[in-house]
């Protein structure tokens, strides 16, 4: 088609700015006629319409709200829920899809700290950004139920799940948590509570908390003024946001007893219907190993070390303890043995000083780093510890390469089976005892392998598997040792030195003891402060010392409250929560977010999230329908989320025991950025190719590809897409560039290809210089509703398998199909609009109006397919001869295969390849080919 002048272009010709009026219009519309209300069962957001039995929630990831705004890799994910959602409303389901914001967390504190501008006005600037953006987009949302968790209104049932979690402990006999009281009532029954002093019940009593105060190895960031959890670090020992320094050091925090649902965690995964990728990333974190502790007694003290190969315990030449293990300074031996290897001093004249030396060292080092221990560092303690199996005497090591965070913060070194235990040994001249026969032809270092044991005593010749549990039951029968199982996983760090996140609801009395908030006191609120900082630091230095922004609102922080016992002075918790918080449970608050008596109606919650064994099977947790988001996510907030949830289920708070039944990742959008000789980047959309080169003001540039950022100056936002193109364009490109799950580049000239068949089936049904419907009464022939049903039955079942960019190529081939027959019947127009609504909802509702209809297509009916059209009168049989197509047959669906034989001999081709020869053999596969050998 030639390009027109703006001025020359027919009037009602679809274009962005004729979109723009009608998509701003209908989105109007959708909101005053609240289109995308989901009623609940009971309460608040309830309807006197019957309530449909029939229900599904869809939702996305708990979105921040940067202050950059979006770029269009953003919506991916959105719109892609969105178009799910409109497809199953259409089908009559009662759908919930909203959207919330996780509006605590570093950046906006960070850019308090610059600006001193609160945070709060930061972030609510940047909440009213982002709906404008998503609203313009199109999302079908049912706004009643947004939320945000720097509302006091939701925190507040954020510090009460924290209470929850804090009043109780997990009976690994009952395998759930039970209420804190529960375990009091039982302690009582010992007639020797009754002999235990307050200080030590109270003890006893928070030892066993899901919700605890720990001194504790944490992950200590000067940079940030604050400890990360370990899912916060990097793999380099670099914190997540900012990418500063992390060093381990001991600090009081609150921590969580996650620990405690490892096995749940790990087996639970089997229910759920979410990627292979992701629950591998959730079992590798959780890492559940089966093996068993080893004791080695030490002079007074008993070294214990977790394996999961007891059967190299006879190659055990040398024992390895963490720098920050508890039993170092007892270890660390008064003088050198007579016979030490200067190797092994660290050139120090004691062990005191050599040990000392290399814990500084160890902390400034990250975890990364310590792991590889690429210069194969270490200092011996000048203690001796003792074999079990064969009572050799092993000299203690204190190494980085061991860490606390797994096992027992201890390892046995057995160099001939484990490659960083050979290079240590060899670097350190300590003895090499292979316990496992290398295979044949082996000829490297350490092997680690499997094969018959040796130099194993009466282990040998046994298979690994014999082996492991021969010496599981010696080292049991001799209180040595016992089997059993270790994780990775840690308690989680739940501490935050900041200012902008969720106050704890605890305070403490003179004593230090800490106390409950009582419930009708929530919410506990943010105070306001004069300086959002932590204390000055030196963000390389692992000694400063935290101090919050909170310790320094004295007022807010010291506090008279009645708790029962009439006023006293207490202290506020200084700390606050981690950002994941507020979105471990927000599922919940979206079901029912005008509820101030409870976090969630148990009926609501039961309708929305509550197990459908009838549809899902017997084993189903219950939890939201349809979860998308990214892959980043796999392990702390889904991690976090089902440990909150399943402590919920345990205290009989919600009915399914998993958040998320169903998971989606959605891939990526990247964009191609432009570098100058001189390495710099430059705007990409100011780039243009040239004979296979880019150019940029004259000048050839480099192309690369990389994600979509400020930094690459190849930004491309929603605003520009809907001001150049209109929402359903944008909408239909992203979802037509590849499968949702892939990651695709984006190239904004191949929007036009999207813009183009929307106006294409615009002029199917619009007079463009009129206006007028142009859609004939008349009935469609035979092959017209072929071509309806075939796109019916297909785009439905894409629609449901979220393959939209197939389902936008079915519509656009019966679009074409339209356009060349000349006619448009309203009895295909219709069904092709409804098709079309889930990913372009703005044309469709626009086109359905003036069709005739005066309500909206929101709630459908989606069209379903006659099944009589999809049966082929015709069956078309390539013809092989001698394993070749040479022709080509059509005859009647329901020919027999003699029938087909009979056409495919006679046919012109073939009769000539056979020369009036009768072929020797004539095989029919029915409905697929005919196999001729000549």
């Amino acid at each position: 088609m030639t390009e027109q002048t703006a001025e020359a272009a027919p009037a009602h010709r679809y274009t962005a700015e004729l979109a723009g009026e009608f998509e701003r219009r209908w989105q109007q519309h959708w909101e005053e006629h609240g289109t995308f209300h989901a009623p609940n069962p009971v309460g608040a957001l309830s309807s006197d319409a019957p309530l449909p039995a029939d229900k599904m929630f869809v939702q996305d990831m708990f979105p921040y709200p940067s202050g950059a705004g979006l770029h269009v890799g953003h919506p991916l994910g959105f719109i892609g829920t969105d178009v799910f959602a409109r497809f199953h409303r259409m089908n009559g389901r009662n759908v919930l899809h909203t959207m919330g914001f996780d509006a605590f967390g570093l950046p906006a504190e960070q850019y308090a700290v610059q600006t001193g501008q609160h945070p709060r006005k930061t972030t609510e600037d940047n909440i009213a950004t982002y709906l404008r953006q998503i609203r313009r987009v199109g999302l079908g949302h049912d706004e009643r139920r947004r939320i945000s968790t720097i509302d006091p209104g939701y925190y507040r049932w954020t510090q009460w799940i924290f209470l929850r979690i804090y009043n109780s402990w997990y009976d690994e006999s009952a395998g759930r948590a039970r209420p804190i009281a529960e375990l009091e009532a039982e302690y009582a029954k010992d007639p020797s509570w009754a002999t235990l002093s307050d200080d030590e019940r109270r003890a006893k009593i928070d030892s066993r908390r899901l919700a605890y105060l720990s001194e504790a190895p944490v992950n200590w960031c000067p940079g940030l003024g604050t400890v990360l959890s370990n899912e916060e670090v990097t793999a380099d020992g670099r914190s997540e946001r900012g990418n500063f320094p992390v060093f381990r050091r001991n600090l009081r925090q609150w921590m969580m007893r996650i620990t405690a649902y490892s096995d749940r965690l790990v087996d639970d995964l089997d229910r759920l219907d979410w990627p292979e990728k992701i629950k591998s990333m959730q079992r590798n974190w959780i890492g559940r190993s089966h093996g068993a502790r080893v004791r080695f007694a030490s002079g007074e003290h008993s070294i214990e070390v977790f394996t999961t190969r007891p059967d190299t315990l006879f190659g055990a030449t040398y024992l390895v303890v963490a720098p920050e293990h508890p039993l170092v300074d007892s270890l660390t031996a008064d003088a050198w043995p007579s016979d030490v290897d200067d190797r092994w001093t660290g050139g120090a004249a004691t062990p005191a000083e050599a040990v000392a030396a290399y814990r500084l060292a160890a902390s400034r080092k990250s975890e990364l780093d310590r792991q590889e221990n690429k210069d194969k560092t270490g200092v011996f303690t000048g203690s001796y510890a003792v074999n079990p199996v064969n009572g050799a005497s092993i000299p203690v090591f204190v190494a980085d390469y061991v860490l606390m965070g797994y096992g027992t913060g201890a390892i046995m070194a057995v160099p001939g089976q484990d490659t960083r235990d050979w290079d240590f040994a060899e670097v350190f001249g300590l003895p090499i005892i292979r316990t496992v026969q290398p295979t044949e032809g082996f000829d490297g270092k350490a092997f680690t392998g499997e094969g018959p044991a040796i130099n194993s005593g009466f282990l040998d010749g046994m298979d690994v598997v014999q082996a492991k549990k021969a010496i599981t039951e010696w080292l049991a029968e001799r209180g040595a040792g016992e089997g059993t199982v270790q994780y990775k996983l840690r308690d989680w760090l739940f501490s935050r030195q900041r200012y902008w996140g969720e106050p704890f609801p605890i305070v403490y009395d003179e004593h230090g003891v800490a106390h409950d908030i009582p419930v009708d006191q929530l919410p506990v609120e943010l105070p306001e402060v004069d300086d959002y900082s932590p204390r000055t630091f030196d963000p390389n230095d692992p000694n400063t010392e935290p101090s919050p922004p909170l310790s320094r609102a004295t007022e807010w922080l010291n506090v008279e409250l009645d708790l029962g016992d009439g006023p006293k002075m207490y202290r506020r918790d200084a700390n606050t929560m981690p950002n994941w918080a507020g979105s471990c449970w927000y599922q919940l608050r979206y079901v029912d977010p005008e509820n101030t008596d409870r976090f969630v109606d148990a009926v609501n919650e039961k309708y929305w999230l509550g197990p459908r064994p009838e549809i899902h099977g017997s084993a189903d947790p219950g939890g939201v329908d349809l979860y998308i988001g990214g892959v980043e996510h796999a392990v702390l907030h889904l991690l976090y989320s089902r440990f909150w949830q399943k402590v919920l289920f345990d205290l009989g708070e919600v009915s399914s025991d998993e958040p998320y039944r169903r998971l989606f990742n959605q891939g990526y959008i990247q964009a191609y950025a432009y570098t100058d000789a001189r390495g710099v980047y430059v705007p990409a959309d100011e780039v243009v190719e040239r004979d296979g080169k880019y150019f940029w003001q004259d000048q050839e540039v480099n192309r690369e590809y990389g994600k979509m950022g400020k930094s690459l100056k190849n930004v491309v936002t929603p605003d520009e897409m809907c001001d150049n193109y209109g929402a359903d364009t944008f909408r239909l490109y992203e979802m037509s560039m590849g499968p949702l799950e892939v990651s695709r580049p984006w190239a904004t000239k191949d929007v036009v290809g999207a813009q183009r068949f929307l106006q294409r089936l615009w002029r199917n049904m619009v007079d463009e210089e009129t206006g007028q419907l142009r859609v004939s009464e008349a009935e469609p022939d035979e092959a017209t509703l072929r071509a309806l049903h075939k796109a019916i039955a297909g785009v439905r079942e894409d629609y449901a398998e979220m393959r939209y960019n197939t389902a936008g190529a079915k519509l656009i081939e019966l679009n074409n199909f339209l356009t060349k027959a000349g006619v448009t019947p309203r009895s295909v127009a219709e069904p092709l609009v409804l098709m079309l609504a889930p990913l372009c909802p703005h044309i469709a509702e626009e086109l359905w109006q003036r069709l005739g209809h005066d309500t909206s297509l929101a709630h459908g009916p989606f069209p379903v397919a006659d099944e009589r059209y999809l049966v082929d009168d015709t069956v078309e049989y390539p013809i092989q001869v001698n394993g070749k197509v040479k022709a080509r047959i059509t005859v009647a669906a329901d020919a027999d295969q003699e029938q087909v034989k009979a056409v495919a001999l006679a046919d012109a081709k073939v009769a000539e390849l056979l020369g009036g020869k009768e072929p020797r053999k004539v095989i029919v596969v029915p409905g697929r080919l005919v196999n001729i050998v000549a």
